[in-house]
């Protein structure tokens, strides 16, 4: 090949002059060897090429503008005569901002333009078909006819993909940043042969900003629906625009037809965007919503959702009719942690109309919940120094009470933990007094609590509770006697109000009022403590077992408590009131309807006691023989605890607790707490100075109880390989199944009736395959004999498509839905949706 195109160059000649002699050199230099080499074409002819509007070929002679890039794996021609070079397998074409690749490329140097197109292999398939790029546009087609110098083209059976979507057409013409189609399919499927499409016999592509057809159908396996629009139009603009929201249309039993979540949104810019949405019904229903977002990187971000409603249910004429106006708030701030490492601001706010989630169609989750809370933070560290500052504002709301309660403000002001007697330079071993810690906290609130529809009416500032409190914690621990841990501490607290309490006895009434008493007060309180604890090991091995050894580790704690008696007069905490009519008065503290409350009554001198134990045992896997042990756990946990008060003049001995906790197999976790009570009641369930042991010849009375069951199975199927090493097919199905049982006893006296619940629940998944999977959750109560919240899902991913079921048969939320939709959000109004919600039961 080399010899014919050295023959070609000197039969140029003879013919042309001598710059086509050098063209010709480079074109024997470029297919040298494997001809992998590359070269340029440039100054070929010297006018400019004026091609016509509806062709890529034609025109006069002309200059290329930039350098043409080459390469060819099989061969290269250059025919002089016509001035056409044609390159033949795996041909690769750059020029400026554009790369062709097919296997057959034809560049015609006079007219500046190229021919692309596949080739056939000897059993008949396509090879090389052209792949055109230039900036941001790339496609595939059967035939590219290009200019170079115009920068327009046209092409036959092109594929090319547009944002989301990818687009098919029998022929194109294309004119700078347009492009016009004949006979055209736009689609999100991926597939050389899509699932669906949209068909239109005209198609005009803006690049970058949209896609509008004229009318076109809709066409599912190849197969037309009756399904067609008087013309067609899909964004492909990157980054954020602005636009209308189509709303989906439908019908329910109680709201009538409707519109739902239509609107617009704006793109505002890069750090925000707004979208206003709202719901139509044809029975007078409306409902609004507002989405606002906001995000700057590497500083914050948080989205704001405002939500109103009006829901009319029924006719003014029937006992059912009702209007329902709600509304809901929905705000979450999140700072980076690198924008001010030292000063962090978030928010997270839920609150709204108690019954928002039961009159508006919401998540399953929104419904059940029955609480809402809030609360906007701001905290400050200071570098170097011990110090934090926070300042918080806290909502809580309970819909079914409709109590409501606010905090605003809540600041507080702390130092870390301090080692005063601490040396700047320790040398040699730590004194025991080194370790002793001290730190403070000081804690502002205001609070009002009431119902939802009137916290604020009325002369709401009077219910405000407030005040400060002080803490001061000092504590250390030291080593003693080797083996034993000493903990001592100590605690001070404080209390300031400006508003206390005082009762009196109403003689007339027979009855006891209270007065509030405007002032400055302090309740102070403290308590010390020291405990000692220490650990205990255990070890008993086998031998010719599969079991190799059991460990047991116990964990002993012996603790002391003092406080005083803070209702004793000296303190000033405590008053008496006269009860009745024979004098009889009873103590109450001044500070019971404080925010923080008072000091304690009582005086206590506590010995507590705490064992804790935990039982591992080694054992060998039954078909394992490379020596490995496995670890089992008998009882994490296995705790006994109570304290003796030594100061008390009866019923010194507390409620003993016991708790234990294991899991089993890796599956299975159980818990189980249970409190015993020495002492015997009387009828009004108060504990009286007789033991059980002696009254009912009973070591205790079980209390309480509370136990619980896990169980949890995790299949994943993995790969196996046969002895040869061919991978063998998984029969097994992949799921997850957790299943719980809880069981609650209470019963603080005999002369009480117990009280019992056992609930069941249950929740998992199964994927039937790679496409299917099927999800559930449900409960049931053995007391009540009813079901909980039932939810069972069925998921099908269609590829492009994708399929939902969502159905709750049982409880308050009962309702189904049914979706089929286009997964790209480009198209994600194509969808048909069938449901039933719970109000239209």
């Amino acid at each position: 090949m080399c010899c014919q195109l050295y023959k070609m160059g000197l039969q140029v000649v003879f013919l042309n002059t001598v710059f086509l002699i050098t063209l010709g050199l480079l074109f024997v230099q470029s297919s040298d060897l494997n001809a992998q080499s590359t070269d340029s074409i440039a100054n070929a002819t010297k006018d400019s090429l004026q091609l016509l509007p509806d062709s890529a070929s034609g025109g006069s002679e002309g200059d290329f503008k930039s350098k043409v890039e080459y390469s060819a794996r099989d061969s290269l021609f250059f025919d002089a005569v016509n001035m056409v070079v044609y390159l033949y397998g795996n041909a690769h074409v750059k020029y400026e901002d554009m790369q062709l690749q097919a296997d057959y490329i034809a560049v015609n140097l006079e007219n500046k333009t190229l021919l692309a197109s596949f080739m056939t292999d000897s059993s008949g398939n396509k090879t090389g078909i052209p792949e055109f790029s230039q900036a941001e546009d790339k496609f595939t087609a059967e035939e590219i006819k290009y200019n170079f110098n115009t920068r327009k083209g046209r092409i036959r059976g092109v594929y090319t993909e547009q944002g989301e979507g990818y687009i098919f057409g029998q022929t194109v013409k294309k004119l700078d940043d347009y492009e016009f189609i004949h006979n055209g399919r736009y689609t999100t499927c991926n597939l050389p042969h899509p699932h669906y499409s949209i068909n239109a016999s005209k198609l005009k592509i803006i690049n970058n900003r949209k896609i509008i057809t004229g009318p076109a159908y809709l066409s599912i396996a190849d197969v037309p629906v009756p399904l067609a629009v008087p013309f067609g139009y899909f964004p492909n603009r990157k980054g954020q625009s602005s636009g209308i929201i189509f709303p989906a249309y439908g019908e329910s039993d109680d709201l009538g037809f409707f519109l739902k979540n239509g609107g617009y949104y704006f793109g505002i810019s890069d750090y925000l965007d707004l979208a206003l949405t709202g719901d139509a019904y044809s029975k007078g229903s409306y409902s609004a919503q507002s989405f606002f977002r906001y995000a700057w990187r590497y500083h914050f971000n948080g989205n704001l959702v405002l939500s109103m409603s009006r829901i009319k249910l029924s006719e003014p004429e029937l006992p059912d009719y009702s209007v329902n106006r709600d509304f809901f708030i929905r705000w979450t701030h999140n700072q980076d942690p690198k924008a001010r490492p030292h000063s962090v601001f978030t928010a997270n706010v839920n609150a709204g109309s108690s019954r928002y989630f039961r009159n508006n169609v919401s998540t399953p989750d929104n419904f059940l919940t029955n609480t809402f809370q809030s609360s906007i933070a701001w905290s400050k560290t200071f570098p170097g120094k011990p110090y934090f500052l926070s300042a918080t504002a806290n909502h809580s709301q309970n819909t079914q009470t409709r109590d409501m309660s606010i905090t605003l403000p809540q600041l507080t002001f702390g130092v870390n933990r301090l080692y005063p007697f601490k040396r700047k330079v320790i040398t040699g071993k730590q004194k025991w007094y080194e370790k002793a810690g001290v730190s403070y906290q000081g804690n502002f609130q205001n609070v009002i609590n009431g119902k939802d529809t009137s916290i604020f009416k009325g002369n709401w500032s009077h219910r405000m509770r407030n005040g400060i409190q002080h803490s001061i914690p000092i504590s250390t621990s030291l080593q003693v006697m080797r083996h034993f841990t000493l903990s001592p501490s100590v605690n001070y607290s404080e209390k300031w109000y400006m508003r206390t309490i005082e009762k009196q006895y109403d003689p007339t009434t027979n009855s006891i009022f209270t007065d509030t008493v405007n002032g400055f007060k302090a309740a102070r309180e403290f308590n010390a403590a020291v405990s000692l604890n220490t650990r205990i090991y255990g070890m008993f091995q086998f031998t010719q077992s599969r079991i190799q050894a059991i460990r047991h580790v116990m964990t002993p704690t012996l603790s002391f408590s003092y406080k005083p008696d803070f209702s004793d007069a000296f303190w000033n905490s405590y008053k008496t009131v006269q009860t009745n009519a024979e004098g009889e008065e009873i103590k109450y503290s001044i500070y019971e309807q404080s925010l923080f409350g008072g000091p304690s009554a009582g005086k206590q001198a506590l010995i507590g006691f705490t064992l804790d134990n935990n039982l591992e045992m080694k054992m060998k896997p039954a078909r394992d023989t490379s020596g490995s042990v496995k670890k089992v756990k008998i009882f994490e946990s296995l705790s006994v605890s109570g304290n003796y008060n030594v100061a008390a003049d009866s019923v010194r001995l507390s409620v003993i607790s016991l708790a234990a906790r294991t899991s089993l197999f890796d599956k299975l976790s159980l818990n189980a707490t249970t409190s015993f009570d020495p002492y015997i009641t009387d009828s009004l369930s108060r504990r009286m100075n007789s033991f059980e042991a002696g009254v009912n010849n009973r070591i205790a009375r079980l209390t309480s109880a509370n136990f619980s069951a896990g169980f949890n199975v995790l299949n994943q199927p993995q790969s196996e390989r046969s002895k040869e090493g061919e991978e063998l097919i998984s029969y097994n199905v992949p799921f997850s199944l957790y299943f719980s049982y809880n069981l609650y006893y209470i019963k603080p006296s005999d002369y009480l009736d117990k009280q019992v619940t056992q609930t069941i629940n249950f929740n998992g998944d199964i994927s039937l395959t790679k496409n299917w999977k099927i999800t559930f959750s449900s409960g049931y109560d053995l007391k009540q004999k009813n079901w909980s919240y039932t939810s069972l899902s069925l998921y099908r991913d269609l590829h492009c498509w994708e399929m939902r079921f969502n159905w709750v048969p049982l409880g308050g939320y009962t309702y189904w839905n049914f979706q089929v939709n286009v997964k790209a959000s480009v198209l994600q109004d194509l969808k048909l949706t069938k449901k039933k919600d719970y109000y239209d039961q």
